[in-house]
């Protein structure tokens, strides 16, 4: 039987992280954080596990872009971001910048609902959790190619969804043509 107090305490940050990443807030990452505890304690019952924290950030990521993929589903507005505003220093970044920065987040979230899972998956790793190619594709069990062509994928159908949200934005009248958007922040490798 696995020793949960000590896998709880090696991985479970991580895996609140994971979630916390893409969901904005603490109420559904905590929810997904018990989720994918409860998810590992079936997989530990049907076969050994050979690396606790992989697995776990693998099922949070999992729950959590399913979660995304209910809020956009059912047009529910996320619940805000947790923020303690008292706690906020006056050297920080300003209001505007947060203001922009949580769109941008939103908008990212929103257009990960709409990718397929294993690329959603694929991409939250890589990007959020800074997992290498390697890494990724030892935890999910494909090819290092395989993480790539997901990878590549994943990225130019957010952009396309991101772009799409930025020319109806655009038409609407809810913000100017000449201002960076989303899209714009979802880079290629070097």
């Amino acid at each position: 039987m696995p020793d949960w107090a000590e896998i709880i305490e090696r991985d479970g940050a991580a895996v609140w992280r994971t979630a916390y990443r893409l969901l904005g807030n603490r109420a559904d990452a905590d929810e997904c954080f018990q989720e994918a505890f409860l998810a590992a304690l079936e997989v530990a019952r049907r076969q050994p596990v050979r690396d606790w924290g992989a697995l776990l950030r693998h099922l949070a990521s999992s729950r959590a872009i399913d979660r995304l993929r209910r809020r956009y589903r059912q047009k529910v507005a996320p619940t805000p971001v947790d923020f303690d505003f008292d706690a906020i220093p006056d050297a920080g970044p300003n209001p505007s910048r947060v203001a922009e920065d949580a769109e941008i987040s939103e908008a990212l979230r929103s257009a990960m609902a709409e990718l397929p899972p294993r690329q959603a998956e694929v991409f939250c790793l890589h990007h959020l959790e800074d997992r290498s190619y390697r890494e990724i594709a030892r935890d999910l069990g494909i090819s290092i190619v395989s993480v790539g062509v997901l990878l590549h994928r994943a990225r130019r159908r957010l952009r396309q969804i991101l772009e799409t949200s930025q020319e109806v934005s655009r038409v609407a009248g809810r913000g100017p043509a000449s201002v960076a958007g989303p899209a714009d922040r979802i880079e290629e490798p070097r």
